[in-house]
C-alpha cells in the first residue's frame, strides 16, 4: 500500500437509519429481494436485444442502421435518467419513485411488444430505458439502508453480481427466446416481474418518506444540462464508430454540444447549493476511486458482451441462439463464485479481494487475445469461465468500498453517480472497440493483402484448386477465375476481422491492469458491527 494511503484513517461503513430497521429480517430480505427483482429485468433489457437485432429488424421492416436504434434509445435514455434518480427518490421516496417506474417499465415492455414498425419500437424502447433506469441506482441505496455489519457484504455481493449478471446472461437469453418463440417475448417476459415489483414495493419497501417541498429551490437548469450533456454524449458514442467521428457533420455537433453542456453541468454543480448530482463526494478518495474503477469495469464488462457476439456472428456466421450459448459460460461461472465470494469477503480486506478479481479480469482478456477465426464455445469456455468467476470478485467489492463510507444523507445522489460511471465507460469502451474494429480491421486487411500477390506460392497453389472446383462444378473459365478471387478476399477478411477482435480484447486488458495496480490506494472499510437482535 502507498504510504498516503496507510495514512489514511480506516472509514466505517455509515449506520443504516433506523427507518430500515424497524422490519424484521425475514420482511427486509424480501423487499430488497424484490428490488433487486426490478433491477435485474432493467439492467437484462439493455442487452436481451442484442443477438436479435436483425429479427426485430426483419419483423418491423427496417435496416441495420434503423434497428440499431432499439438498443442506442434505451441506453440513452437510461444514462440520463440514472444520475437524476436520487433526486427523485428524495422527492417520491425510494418506495414510490421504484413503484412508479416498475408500473411505467412494464407498461413500456408491453408497448415494445406491441410495436407495429421501427419508430414506435424506438419510442417505446426509449420510455422503457428511462423508466427502467431509475430503479438500478435505488437498489444500490437501499443495501445499505436495510443490512448492516456483514449482512452488507453479503447484500453488496448480491448488487454486485446482479449488476454485471444481467447484461451477460442478455445475450444468451435473447437468443433462446427469439429462436424459439419470436422477438415480441423479448418484452412481453417483463410483464410478469414487473406486475410483482409493482404490487410488492409499495407495501414492503419503507425506507424514507416523499419530500415535495424538493421541488420548489431545484436545479432545473442543472437537470437539462445533464439531460443535454449525456444525451449527446450517448448519440455521439454509439454513432460515431459508424460514421467516422468528426468526419460527419451531426456527430461533430453533438460531440461539441455534449462537452459544452457537460463543462457547464460540472460549474453548475460545483457552484449551485443543492446540485442534482453530488459531485462533491468526488473530494473523497475511495468514492472517487471507486467511481473510477466502476468506469473500468463498465468497460470491461460491456465492451467483452459487445466483442464476443460480433465475433461469433460475423465470424464463424452463428444465429441468435448459438452465440447466446456460446457466452453462457461466464454468467453460469459467475453464479458459481457467488458463494465463494460471500465467504472470504467476511474475513480477507475487500481491497485484496477486488484487486484479485481485476487481475483475473485482466488475465481472463488476455487469454482472449489468441483468438483464430475457428473459436466456438469450447475455446471460449476458460476465457469466459474466468471472466464470469473473476467479475463476481472486481464488482462486489467495489460497490461496498465506494458507497459504504459514504453519510446516507448523500448515499442517494452519489449512488447515481457511482452507477452512471459504470454506464458511461460501457458506453465509452464499445464505441472505442467498434471503432478498433472498423479501423484495425481495415488494417490488417491491407497488410494480409500485401502478402497476396504472384510470388505466394501457397495463393497460387489455393486459387488453383479453388478455380478447378468451381470449373468441376460448371462454371466458365473467367467466372471460375474471379470466384476463387472472392474467395481469397473473403478469408482475407475474416483472419483481418479476427485479428481486429484480438487487439480490442487486448485495449481492454490494458485498462483493467492499470485499475489493477490503482486499487492499493483505496483505504481501508469496516463493516459496522451488527446491531442487537432487538433492532431486527
Amino acid at each position: 500500500m502507498t504510504s498516503a494511503a496507510a495514512a489514511a484513517p480506516r472509514q466505517v461503513l455509515a449506520p443504516a437509519p433506523a427507518m430500515g430497521l424497524t422490519l424484521t429480517t425475514r420482511q427486509r430480505v424480501f423487499a430488497f429481494a424484490t428490488m433487486c427483482v426490478g433491477m435485474f429485468i432493467a439492467l437484462l433489457d439493455i442487452q436481451i436485444v442484442s443477438a436479435s437485432l436483425a429479427d426485430i429488424g426483419g419483423g418491423l421492416s427496417a435496416g441495420a442502421d434503423e434497428t440499431a436504434w432499439v438498443q442506442t434509445s434505451y441506453l440513452i435514455a437510461e444514462i440520463i435518467v440514472i444520475p437524476l434518480s436520487g433526486w427523485l427518490s428524495r422527492v417520491m421516496s425510494t418506495r414510490w419513485l421504484f413503484s412508479a417506474s416498475a408500473v411505467g417499465f412494464t407498461i413500456a415492455s408491453l408497448l415494445c411488444g406491441l410495436a407495429w414498425d421501427i419508430n414506435s419500437m424506438i419510442a417505446f424502447r426509449a420510455l422503457q430505458g428511462f423508466l427502467g433506469g431509475s430503479m438500478i441506482p435505488m437498489v444500490f441505496t437501499s443495501a445499505f439502508f436495510y443490512f448492516q455489519g456483514n449482512q452488507r457484504v453479503l447484500a453488496a455481493a448480491t448488487v454486485g453480481a446482479l449488476a454485471s449478471l444481467a447484461p451477460t446472461l442478455g445475450p444468451t437469453i435473447g437468443g433462446w427466446i427469439t429462436s424459439n418463440y419470436s422477438w415480441h417475448w423479448l418484452f412481453f417476459i417483463n410483464l410478469v416481474p414487473g406486475i410483482f415489483v409493482a404490487v410488492v414495493v409499495p407495501m414492503m419497501v419503507k425506507i424514507d418518506k416523499p419530500d415535495l417541498s424538493l421541488l420548489r429551490g431545484a436545479d432545473y437548469p442543472g437537470m437539462a444540462l445533464l439531460a443535454v450533456a449525456l444525451g449527446c454524449l450517448e448519440y455521439t458514442l454509439e454513432e460515431g464508430p459508424r460514421y467516422g467521428w468528426m468526419g460527419d457533420d451531426l456527430i461533430r455537433t453533438t460531440a461539441w454540444v455534449a462537452a459544452i453542456a457537460g463543462i457547464a453541468f460540472v460549474w453548475r454543480s460545483l457552484t449551485y447549493a443543492h446540485p442534482v448530482v453530488d459531485l462533491r463526494a468526488l473530494k473523497q478518495r475511495n468514492f472517487a476511486l471507486g467511481c473510477f474503477f466502476s468506469f473500468v469495469t463498465g468497460i470491461g464488462l460491456f465492451a467483452t458482451i459487445y466483442l464476443t457476439p460480433v465475433f461469433l456472428a460475423r465470424v464463424r456466421g452463428f444465429s441468435a441462439l448459438d452465440i447466446g450459448l456460446a457466452i453462457f459460460s461466464t454468467g453460469l461461472f459467475q453464479i458459481l463464485a457467488i458463494p465463494f465470494y460471500t465467504m472470504v469477503a467476511r474475513r480477507v480486506d475487500l481491497r485484496w479481494l477486488m484487486m484479485f478479481g481485476l487481475a483475473c479480469f485482466t488475465l481472463s482478456m488476455w487469454n482472449f487475445t489468441p483468438i483464430t477465426h475457428d473459436w466456438g464455445w469450447r475455446e471460449l469456455l476458460l476465457p469466459q469461465a474466468l471472466r464470469g468467476f473473476s467479475q463476481q470478485f472486481a464488482v462486489a467489492p467495489i460497490v461496498t468500498l465506494t458507497l459504504g463510507s459514504l453519510a446516507p444523507e448523500r448515499l442517494k445522489l452519489a449512488s447515481g453517480l457511482f452507477n452512471l460511471m459504470r454506464n458511461l465507460g460501457g458506453a465509452i469502451g464499445i464505441a472505442v472497440c467498434g471503432t478498433i474494429l472498423n479501423d484495425r480491421t481495415n488494417l490488417h486487411f491491407l497488410r494480409l493483402a500485401e502478402h497476396l500477390n504472384a510470388g505466394n506460392e501457397a495463393m497460387a497453389d489455393m486459387l488453383r484448386g479453388g478455380a478447378h472446383n468451381l470449373l468441376a462444378a460448371g462454371v466458365d473459365a473467367g467466372a471460375n477465375e474471379a470466384g476463387a478471387l472472392r474467395n481469397l478476399a473473403r478469408l482475407a477478411m475474416r483472419e483481418a476481422q479476427t485479428q481486429a477482435c484480438a487487439d480490442a480484447f487486448f485495449v481492454i486488458m490494458l485498462c483493467l491492469l492499470v485499475a489493477t495496480l490503482m486499487v492499493p490506494l483505496m483505504s481501508k472499510v469496516e463493516p459496522p458491527k451488527a446491531p442487537p437482535p432487538d433492532a431486527h
